[in-house]
Parts: structure tokens; sequence; C-alpha cells
């Protein structure tokens, strides 16, 4: 969704959905509507160098402002939708960067989800103990 001033990408991982808006201004991030910095909501140092590759493979300026809300999954999911999220506006904001974002593996969806229990079984693939007698 592309607006004027503003810039909407939304970027899925497992049960995680990040919706990512980037707006005309100064380079600030919000997240959830929080004052809290990216090294404090997801709080490992790796979470944060993954979310901020995209922007530093573009050499993106920081003449937009990055508003992230983000939701369900663990920090680790969040990072990987937010990323997600993140390379696509970059995409919109120059189609050129689409070339360098693609060749990273920015733009790909990670479909890989839990696989589900099925009855009769202690897990998705697990069986109980066969007994011969």
């Amino acid at each position: 969704m592309m607006n004027k001033n503003n810039i909407q990408t939304i970027g899925r991982r497992k049960a995680s959905i990040s919706r990512v808006i980037f707006s005309k201004g100064n380079g600030k991030v919000v997240i959830n509507k929080t004052n809290q910095t990216l090294n404090e909501y997801f709080k490992r140092e790796s979470l944060v160098m993954e979310l901020r590759e995209p922007l530093s493979l573009v050499d993106f300026d920081n003449k937009f402002d990055i508003t992230i809300n983000v939701n369900g999954g663990g920090l680790s999911s969040q990072a990987r939708a937010t990323r997600l999220a993140i390379s696509r506006s970059l995409e919109i904001i120059n189609p050129d960067n689409r070339i360098i974002l693609k060749k990273a593996g920015m733009l790909t969806r990670d479909a890989r989800v839990v696989e589900r229990q099925k009855p009769g079984q202690p897990g998705a693939r697990k069986k109980f103990q066969f007994s011969k007698r």
C-alpha cells in the first residue's frame, strides 16, 4: 500500500505478523507505539543486526521514520517478519534495490511452520514404542 508520504508493507514468519510504515522524517524507529529502542525490544544484538541488514545493504539514508507494529510468535520470528517487511518497503521506495535485496534473500518469505501433531502419536513424527508381545 502506498500513499504520497507513507509506504506500508507486511511481513510474515511462522505466527508473527509485522506491519512496517515508512513515512517522511529523520530516521526515528517506533516499535508497537512504545518508547523502546530496537535493542530494548528485541533484546539480542543478533536480532537487531538482522533487522538492519536490508538497510545497510542498500545504503539507506535516514530520510524516513520507521513505525513497526509486530505481534505473534517469538522474538526471532518477529525479527524475521520485520526484516521482510522492511525489505519490501525498500523495494517500493527504489525499484533498483530489488536486485540487491533479492540476491541476498531478503525478499523471500520463509514458509516453514511447525508440523501439526497427529492423533495416536506423541508428536508430529514420533511414534509410541512398538511392543511385539
